[in-house]
């Protein structure tokens, strides 16, 4: 069949979620037979979030290619199995300076370089590219921003354009927001209608609307809207809010949103009925569990809940799967301190020290990390934290009382984590940064190696500073491991101290390999150690 586009533009306010339906359509689907993905298109100018600070702009996912990307990556794979590459995510910034090195190249045979049609057709070319080169059935575009910011005026004329040279091929899902006025008891769809008007203006006539709402929409309300925004009374459907995201494909399935997207782009949804089971079987142990498990995840950005969604989203399923439903505690690691720490620790099941850059908060890291392996408590350290892990366990254990890292300190005598030689002379910030997925060797008999079933994995990194395997010999004979590296460059990705019940530290993100239907093994085992420990 013809590839067909889809795009989700989001209207009246930001955090709707156009990424989570722009999921969960992807996922309704693929269960039904259809070859997909999902990419995202992010109006701001930074060439990616790599250096956006996550109280900025949330978590910073990594794609299997090395691509530092939107947190909604991680949603996109998280539903639907499939591993994200660099054509998957977009921005502002790369689309104008792959315009501007055409330019400088001279591409543009001399011509006058504009928005129209110089970028707009940059623009097309990364929506196509899926359809043409890898022949997806159906390309899922997500606009970010909201319809009427100047920044988005690009993409939205690219829709536009595409509308019309796709033709039954392209569909257009907005999203917007049906607000609850509590004085007047009432819920008020004119947002709805501006909305989808500023769109018209734009050229787009919306397919399919999607109104995100906390109270149900009746049928005069939905026919409403489609009365005033000139849609189909069955292309209007409600996003009501769900105890979890993951209950949003299953609602969206019960108002045949699958189905109309299928009918309006021509395609007969009778041959491919939907399969699901899996799916629910997820959902049902994600609302049926009654016992919990409380894990303490020690950062720096613990105050905004999306700059460590993976690893949240990654808790919460391997919880499901073990039938549990996890309890987070979020500690802030500047604020962890001698005095304080059991107090912030003792009532946990176990402890994730979380990934990060910088000087701010690694003190508490390191305060927490001795309490929790002098404890005996199970703990996950997630690549700084697994520096801080090696840190700490240099200084109380090995006696290197200014043990640290060279991000951290300079002038360390004691270097434990530091750059490779070939890292040093580099100063793009982003040139010396392992990114991307990598492989890694496993050593047998490891806790590690029995959490994953094999020796050789695949997993991705974002960092810049290594274990200094100087110090390995040292690290192993004082009883912390290195049981996991790279194979081409011997670089230690994976440190477990084995006479504990579960202390790991891992120089990749696992939780950027962790899905619905497929959680990584490492956080089901993490969860498995810290309710063993709860049994205390």
């Amino acid at each position: 069949m013809e590839t067909k586009y889809i795009f989700v533009t989001g209207g009246v306010v930001s955090s709707l979620g156009k990424g989570i339906i722009s999921a969960s359509v992807a996922k309704l689907l693929l269960s039904r037979g259809y070859k997909v993905t999902v990419q995202k298109f992010d109006p701001y100018i930074n060439i990616d979030p790599g250096t956006l600070n996550p109280y900025e702009h949330g978590e910073c996912y990594v794609t299997i290619d090395g691509r530092q990307a939107d947190l909604d990556l991680g949603h996109y794979e998280r539903f639907t199995n499939i591993k994200t590459t660099r054509g998957n995510t977009v921005t502002s910034g790369r689309i104008y300076q792959t315009v501007l090195d055409k330019e400088r190249r001279g591409d543009y045979m001399g011509k006058t370089v504009q928005v129209i049609p110089h970028i707009t057709d940059e623009i097309k070319r990364n929506v196509k590219h899926f359809g043409k080169k890898e022949g997806y059935d159906f390309v899922i575009s997500e606009i970010g921003g909201t319809v009427g910011d100047m920044e988005s005026l690009p993409y939205l004329e690219a829709v536009r354009q595409l509308r019309w040279e796709l033709g039954k091929n392209c569909l257009c899902i907005h999203l917007t927001y049906v607000p609850f006025i509590s004085a007047a008891k009432e819920l008020k769809t004119k947002p709805t209608q501006h909305s989808v008007q500023k769109l018209q203006e734009l050229g787009i006539q919306p397919d399919i609307l999607v109104l995100r709402t906390e109270h149900n929409l009746d049928e005069d309300i939905r026919r409403k809207v489609a009365l005033f925004c000139n849609v189909s009374p069955e292309a209007v459907v409600q996003s009501i809010d769900v105890p979890s995201i993951y209950e949003v494909p299953l609602k969206m399935q019960e108002q045949k949103l699958d189905e109309t997207i299928l009918q309006k782009t021509g395609v007969d949804y009778s041959k491919n009925p939907s399969d699901l089971t899996s799916w629910n079987d997820f959902v049902n142990r994600f609302k049926n569990a009654t016992e919990t498990v409380k894990i303490g995840i020690v950062g720096k950005y613990v105050e905004l809940q999306d700059a460590y969604k993976s690893i949240t989203e990654a808790l919460t399923q391997s919880a499901a799967y073990n039938d549990r439903k996890v309890v987070l505690k979020m500690i802030q690691s500047a604020n962890i301190t001698e005095a304080n720490v059991e107090e912030q620790l003792s009532d946990l099941d176990g402890v994730i020290v979380a990934p990060g850059f910088g000087q701010r908060g690694v003190d508490g890291k390191f305060i927490a990390l001795k309490y929790a392996r002098e404890n005996d408590m199970p703990t996950l350290g997630l690549c700084l934290g697994m520096q801080c892990m090696a840190i700490e366990f240099a200084r109380n254990v090995l006696g290197y009382k200014d043990a640290n890292s060279t991000e951290i300190e300079i002038n360390t005598k004691h270097n434990v984590i530091d750059l490779m030689e070939e890292q040093k002379n580099v100063l793009n910030i982003g040139g010396t940064m392992r990114l991307g997925e990598y492989d890694c060797k496993l050593k047998e008999g490891s806790k590690v190696a029995a959490a994953y079933g094999v020796l050789d994995i695949k997993e991705r990194h974002r960092h810049r500073f290594e274990f200094n395997s100087a110090y390995r010999n040292e690290f192993e004979k004082a009883g912390m491991m290195c049981v996991g590296e790279n194979p081409e460059s011997g670089l230690v990705d994976v440190i477990e101290i084995p006479s504990l019940k579960w202390y790991v530290g891992t120089q990749y993100h696992p939780e950027y390999n962790s899905t619905v239907l497929n959680p990584n093994p490492l956080f089901m085992s993490f969860i498995k150690a810290a309710i063993e420990n709860s049994k205390r």
